[in-house]
């Protein structure tokens, strides 16, 4: 089975609302907001965006400025340019690429924890205090 990808050719320019059910490379111009909730998006070396974008997973080799939400993974490769906050459990940005703005990676609720689990130990039983010597006064505290 052949997973369905689009082009968005560098001289094509849109303007408004960029919904799909596919993947999608865009190598022209967009404003406004993309969508594409369960695919990827790339944004390829001449691709220039302006817009909020939404999408399972971003790639980015070119331009982006706007926000950027993905339910999986941002990356923005090198010479990958955002100006916008990132949304995203998981986040990579290579060496050359640039980035201006704010990252958050929290997890969607109920979402387990990638990687082991911490252990959990019981604490140890308290050891009983030392016997005080004969004839020596216990040790008072006064205002603690």
């Amino acid at each position: 089975m052949e997973k369905d990808i689009v082009n968005i050719g560098k001289s094509v320019v849109i303007k408004g609302e960029l919904n799909g059910s596919e993947d999608l490379t865009i190598e022209g111009h967009v404003e406004g907001t993309i969508q594409l909730r369960d695919h990827v998006l790339t944004i390829g070396p001449n691709g220039r965006i302006k817009a909020q974008v939404f999408a399972k997973s971003v790639i980015v080799l070119g331009e982006v400025t706007g926000n950027v939400t993905a339910s999986d993974k941002v990356d923005i490769r090198d010479n990958g340019s955002v100006d916008g906050d990132i949304i995203s459990p998981r986040v990579a940005i290579a060496e050359g690429a640039h980035f201006r703005g704010s990252v958050d990676m929290q997890r969607k609720p109920g979402q387990a924890p990638q990687g082991p689990k911490p252990e959990i130990k019981a604490a140890a039983p308290q050891q009983p205090a030392a016997p005080q010597p004969q004839g020596v006064p216990p040790v008072q505290r006064v205002g603690a």
